[in-house]
């Protein structure tokens, strides 16, 4: 069709041309008396046309490949028809077949114009254009308009952009309209999808972008810059994701196990809460020790099924058995422990999250507390040679349920090792815990990737931290220094400030904080207030006596703690609480009976 157009043409101009030199659109009969020259010309024309492959360029890059070929076309052309009337009589003069080139050309041009005019409205009647608005009239935004005018499913109609020297200005054809007349736009003009043109912001403002448009029922795009698809500059930034070690200030505790690997060597080990985060590490690193069986105690199902596949998939060695249950079961905790013949628990089971047991104090209660004492009381029962109890630095003069609830379960353990003979029962006590579920460096990464903003409790709060690998590694080596009713505490340097953490988390990621100074930054750290029951600073011992262990980093804690009358007292008291439903009398067994304890409400910070 295209190779027909252009022979086509040739008379047609022709015609035009000696008619424009007549001044009149009927022609001498001398002039047409040389009619043998045009289907010469026309032959001339196809096999020109050809030659230049004009009919192979696509009608959407005409006007960028096709124009120099168009013209090479015309002017050879001109010349041939000049030929052949030199050739003839010469009636028409040179003059004529300027014209005539220049009519060629252009009668080239507007007849593909026409065709792809005609061709997409056809296409369009069956298939209408996304109307989208591109936001950002810079060199992005003008390649991607010109790259969209003539696609046959997206029309751009229209640039918004934030520089007010653009406004009301007309850029690629289309005009330049101010961010304030976004919803008026999106609303006139049907917009179903806006693209952002802007490479150079970085992605939390982006984020934040998409957030403002997203009420307006548009779908938000964002794309790189040509000269990134291309290779000259980096598609996306090369971030070095943060390491938990990376956050600490001080030097990672890194032990080996060779001094209590024989503990777990050829045993039989349980690990409740396994499928959790200390649970699951304390499944990896017990495996390293080479144990005969490994049983998996967790209530979550997905959990277990994790950890149960990731362990059996890196030992067929070890003999894993996965236990979907709870620590509160005590008929099934009984035969567990009655059956399997355990030689070690590492207590790891607990409800940790502190706003969350706020909330639910009597289920954590349950939990926390009655589940140690079914799963400790079965160790004893049934011979087991040493429990391991994980306890938190929020056990100490706690505010929360969960704290008391910890502190709790280790006077409960410090009791059983007063009286027992055969079962070395301890505990270990740990700060927080990076990367752990729940814990505030998945919350930050989270809150980072939306664009922020980095939530922080109070300024001034601080942590301790140790990284998932160190407090299981505490765990496993506690058990080798264990004589009984110890509460052992690694040495973990001084406590972090989050907002410190929030900081480093953000720089990490590539961004900066967005504050009074820096008003332009990508972050902003926005305190919202203490949580019900959290501290300002945590502590690790309850009094000021700690002895050292056979260990350079791992400290004995030297605790008074309740006696069996008034644990037993205890224990009762909060059955009777949860066995009636009653949050209030079971706060209140919590600050009779906890050293330090204060009710939430009673605390002042500062």
């Amino acid at each position: 069709m295209l190779l027909t157009a252009d022979v086509l043409v040739v008379p047609l101009t022709l015609y035009l041309a000696l008619a424009g030199y007549e001044n009149s659109f009927v022609l001498e009969r001398q002039l047409l008396s040389d009619w043998e020259t045009v289907p010469i010309l026309m032959g001339l024309a196809g096999l020109l046309s050809y030659a230049l492959s004009m009919p192979s360029i696509q009608l959407n890059d005409y006007e960028a490949v096709g124009l120099p070929a168009g013209a090479v076309f015309a002017v050879l052309i001109g010349l041939a028809a000049l030929g052949l009337n030199g050739l003839a009589d010469g009636v028409a003069p040179f003059s004529a077949f300027v014209t005539f080139s220049v009519f060629l050309f252009l009668g080239i041009l507007a007849g593909r114009l026409t065709m792809r005019f005609l061709l997409l409205k056809l296409l369009h009647l069956q298939n209408p254009r996304t109307n989208v608005l591109i936001y950002g009239a810079g060199r992005t935004g003008m390649q991607l308009a010109a790259a969209l005018r003539h696609d046959p499913r997206i029309m751009p109609v229209a640039f918004v952009d934030d520089n007010p020297a653009l406004r009301r200005m007309t850029v690629v054809g289309l005009p330049v309209l101010s961010p304030a007349k976004l919803e008026q736009t999106i609303a006139e003009k049907n917009i179903r999808r806006v693209l952002l043109a802007m490479p150079s912001l970085s992605m939390p403002r982006k984020i934040r972008l998409s957030r403002r448009l997203e009420p307006y029922g548009v779908e938000v795009q964002a794309l790189p810059s040509f000269a990134q698809l291309v290779g000259e500059e980096e598609l996306v930034h090369k971030l070095t994701s943060v390491k938990p070690a990376d956050l600490l200030d001080r030097s990672q505790f890194d032990a080996g196990l060779e001094h209590s690997e024989h503990l777990f060597n050829g045993k039989t080990i349980l690990i409740s809460g396994a499928g959790g985060s200390i649970g699951s590490e304390l499944c990896r690193q017990v495996l390293a020790c080479s144990p005969a069986r490994m049983i998996l105690l967790d209530h979550s199902e997905l959990a277990l099924y994790t950890i149960n596949a990731e362990v059996e998939s890196l030992c067929n060695s070890v003999e894993v058995v996965p236990v979907l249950g709870s620590v509160c079961d005590a008929r099934m905790v009984q035969n567990l422990l009655g059956t399997e013949k355990v030689d070690v628990v590492l207590h790891a089971a607990a409800f940790k999250h502190v706003p969350l047991v706020e909330k639910n104090p009597l289920a954590g209660l349950a939990n926390n507390v009655f589940g140690t004492k079914v799963l400790a009381d079965a160790a004893r029962a049934s011979g087991v040679s040493r429990f391991i109890l994980v306890s938190t630095d929020k056990a100490v003069r706690p505010i929360n349920v969960m704290g008391a609830s910890k502190r709790i379960s280790e006077m409960i353990v410090q009791d059983l090792a007063s009286r027992s003979e055969g079962t070395l029962f301890s505990m270990v006590r740990f700060g927080n815990v990076l990367g752990s579920s729940g814990s505030v460096i998945p919350l930050f990464e989270q809150q980072i990737a939306n664009g922020g903003p980095v939530t922080l409790t109070h300024e001034d709060v601080t942590r301790y931290f140790m990284t998932i690998p160190e407090a299981a590694r505490l765990v496993l080596i506690s058990c080798a220094l264990s004589r009984g009713g110890d509460v052992f505490v690694l040495d973990m340097g001084k406590p972090v400030p989050i907002r410190k953490l929030a900081h480093q988390m953000i720089q990490a990621a590539g961004y900066t904080v967005r504050d009074a100074v820096n008003p332009d930054g990508d972050i902003e750290i926005q305190v919202t207030g203490l949580r019900s029951g959290e501290k300002l600073h945590e502590e690790l011992l309850i009094g000021e006596e700690r002895v050292t262990t056979a260990h350079p980093k791992i400290t004995r804690a030297l605790e008074d703690c309740l006696s069996e009358i008034e644990i037993a007292t205890v224990l009762r008291e909060l059955r009777t609480a949860i066995d009636t439903n009653d949050a209030i009398t079971a706060h209140a067994v919590l600050s009779r009976w906890i050293e330090g304890a204060m009710t939430p409400e009673n605390v002042k910070l500062g």
